[in-house]
């Protein structure tokens, strides 16, 4: 079973249970287990018989966060087809080449993004099928909602889908420039769900997905192992402090992934003190070392602690992890390795170094990537022959056994999110 049949089991075990709140619809965006199953069996339908997707075909996906994301993630995994996110904040031209690089059969597009849907349709012929997300027809697109809303919802079953088949490629920036998309196998998110349930998941939890869907974080950090549990994922079209804060308390969110930048700036927002936050069992921070006075404030302002983690888009993402007991005797440190993941700081010879000293980080474990699409050059070729991924990011761990990350091998930046 992979994850084309995960909403269908969802729709069997939990079928009026809400499982995604879209905010950016209002009232009209709450879907049941039930109806995101029909949803994703309708689109599946249609790019099946009316595009011609098949299994390891593409389609593309240009839009703002949305329940269309996971419509289109499912679709794809009961076909045994390869969802694309495109990057929106990158300038048509750029989004050209990436079509290019992936030749999508399908794309569908935000009507925000309208007037370069019409750009990429004159550059890029080879696509087939445009899809538009509300608004007008743009040059030969089509309307998607009727499609998902009204369309032939029988179940569509691909027999032949296995482990090894990539469900999706996720755009990774980094030390060498042009971004590379990592073929995220079915094999990869069964693997990364089981690393995150064992973190005390529950049935009753709601996260909030806000992080651009285009990338893992908001993808697979959350999104998709809650849907495994009977959970609700609240998706957030755009982020500001105040209007995260104002959601948890109106969808009484239990968890959920922030950077330490936006933690701080939820802290500086009026909600901060004036919104509840006694909802949340956990909030959990990754992407930089979480400042011990913002854990200190969330704790003394609404009694709420942090777990904290490390991750990468070849590789889960979830790594590493560390519970709220080690936040301030532990400050600064990634956490240990997932429950099915192992871990290593290695000399420039592959020879694990003493404790305390730097060294390369080097991973092993099922979650990691097939490789970059198109590209001779690999995840899996970043391995050494004991199967080792070497990450490029200098570490060194402690007595007792927590990682820290002091630099990277290659220089890189964060901005926006995105590793530059």
């Amino acid at each position: 079973m992979f994850i084309g049949d995960w909403m269908e089991r969802g729709a069997r075990y939990w079928p009026r249970a809400v499982a995604v709140v879209d905010e950016g619809r209002g009232a009209a965006g709450r879907f049941t287990y039930a109806q995101m199953n029909d949803r994703a069996n309708r689109l599946a339908r249609w790019l099946r018989d009316v595009a011609g997707v098949g299994r390891g075909d593409r389609v593309g996906l240009y839009a703002m966060n949305g329940v269309e994301y996971l419509d289109a993630l499912f679709a794809c995994g009961k076909l045994g087809a390869t969802l694309v996110p495109y990057n929106w904040r990158e300038h048509w031209r750029e989004l050209a080449e990436r079509l290019e690089q992936t030749t999508p059969r399908v794309v569908i597009f935000d009507a925000e993004f309208a007037d370069a849907a019409a750009e990429l349709q004159r550059a890029c012929p080879f696509v087939q099928r445009w899809l538009h997300l509300g608004g007008r027809a743009v040059g030969v697109s089509a309307a998607y909602e009727p499609i998902v809303a009204e369309g032939d919802a029988t179940p569509v079953v691909n027999e032949r889908v296995d482990a090894e088949d990539i469900l999706c490629l996720l755009f990774t920036g980094g030390t060498t420039g042009r971004p590379k998309g990592a073929r995220v196998s079915l094999r990869m998110i069964a693997w990364n769900t089981l690393n995150t349930l064992v973190h005390e998941l529950e049935r009753g939890d709601v996260t909030i997905t806000h992080t651009p869907m285009f990338h893992t974080g908001g993808l697979l950090v959350y999104t998709l192992p809650l849907l495994t549990l009977g959970g609700t994922v609240v998706i957030m079209r755009k982020w500001t402090a105040e209007a995260m804060l104002e959601l948890i308390e109106r969808e009484r969110v239990t968890i959920m992934f922030c950077v330490p930048t936006q933690y701080q700036m939820m802290m500086q927002s009026p909600g901060f003190c004036a919104r509840s936050l006694e909802s949340i069992r956990f909030l959990t921070s990754g992407g930089a070392p979480l400042p011990v006075p913002v854990i200190e404030a969330y704790r003394a302002q609404h009694d709420v602690v942090f777990k904290q983690g490390f991750g990468m888009t070849e590789f889960g993402p979830g790594i590493f992890s560390m519970g709220p007991e080690h936040a301030a005797r532990k400050a600064g440190s990634i956490g240990q390795p997932n429950y099915f993941i192992d871990a290593r700081v290695v000399d420039t010879d592959g020879r694990p170094v003493p404790t305390g000293e730097v060294g390369e980080l080097v991973l092993k474990g099922p979650s990691m990537s097939s490789g970059y699409y198109g590209l001779h050059t690999s995840a899996r070729g970043a391995a050494d022959d004991d199967g080792w991924f070497h990450t490029g990011d200098m570490a060194r761990v402690d007595e007792d056994g927590f990682y820290y990350i002091v630099d990277r091998k290659k220089d890189m930046f964060i901005s926006g999110g995105e590793n530059v």
